[in-house]
């Protein structure tokens, strides 16, 4: 079965969507390799493609407020973490994904920016926790205010159903790589 031929408008006759890069993508190696099924392609190549697209929106939203993506992260797991906004370092490990040594200059540098502080645990003394300070919180709030409104917007292009069930659909090709 070959690829129907995109017309002028982008669209393959008979088909009133709009096509992609990854339409194209798929189109040539369907020619080129007729007995390849593509179908993985037109799922995950368009996931990879928007990630790219998404990082990108993310940088942007975080760059307005002074935070780069990997502080948003550290941040980010320190704020949901609830008063008084600190984890141990392994905990931020695990919540970023991110190795020790990595986790280590992390930290070193925003406490240098002043948007974490060290602090010995309070019950034992051997255990140290890293805590968001005042400009940490208020830098971390302002970026995933300007990070949601940014999403929302590309979002506005589905429909409220089509949002829950690609949010459910994505989900259940995530869960096997998190268990």
């Amino acid at each position: 079965m070959s690829a129907a031929q995109p017309t002028g408008d982008g669209t393959a006759p008979g088909d009133d969507r709009p096509r992609d890069e990854v339409d194209r993508i798929v189109d040539a190696w369907q020619r080129e390799r007729p007995d390849l099924q593509p179908m993985p392609l037109h799922v995950f190549s368009r996931v990879t493609r928007l990630a790219r697209h998404l990082d990108l929106t993310r940088r942007s939203a975080f760059a307005e407020h002074g935070v780069e993506a990997w502080e948003f992260d550290v941040l980010s797991a320190l704020r949901r973490a609830g008063e008084p906004y600190e984890l141990t370092p392994g905990r931020l490990i695990a919540e970023t994904l991110v190795s020790s040594g990595t986790m280590t200059n992390r930290i070193d540098r925003m406490v240098a920016h002043g948007l974490v502080v060290r602090a010995a645990d309070a019950s034992d003394r051997r255990v140290v926790k890293v805590r968001l300070t005042p400009e940490g919180r208020r830098r971390v709030d302002a970026a995933m205010s300007q990070l949601l409104e940014s999403e929302r917007a590309l979002l506005a292009v589905l429909p409220e159903g089509d949002r829950q069930r690609l949010s459910d659909s994505l989900r259940s090709l995530l869960i096997p790589f998190e268990s």
